[in-house]
């Protein structure tokens, strides 16, 4: 089971500066409107394509647009990436937005 991780935690650890991989996996336009300070931009193509030759750090953290996705893809980087702990952000982008951008508890 991939664990969630809620968009005020990985704001929390953002502002901390600590070590992880954020990979916003929604398309390139939604990706150069507004993304995640520090995210990288995958695809979900170009995961399935990159995700066993990919440096990945120990701990990787990935967006969509409401988390769905981003636990499909979550469960890919489990299955096939060199790191062990993967995390889906519960919300994705729009709780991102709603809880974040809006400074809302």
């Amino acid at each position: 089971m991939i664990e969630k991780i809620s968009p005020k935690t990985v704001r929390k650890r953002l502002e901390r500066g600590e070590d992880f991989d954020l990979i916003d996996i929604r398309d390139r336009e939604s990706y150069t409107d507004g993304h995640l300070p520090d995210a990288k931009h995958l695809t979900v193509e170009s995961l399935e394509n990159t995700v066993a030759d990919r440096d990945w750090a120990d701990e990787v953290i990935i967006y969509c647009y409401v988390g769905q996705t981003s636990t499909q893809a979550a469960r890919l980087v489990t299955r096939y990436g060199n790191t062990r702990d993967v995390k889906s952000m519960a919300g994705g982008y729009e709780a991102w937005e709603s809880a974040v951008l809006s400074n809302t508890d």
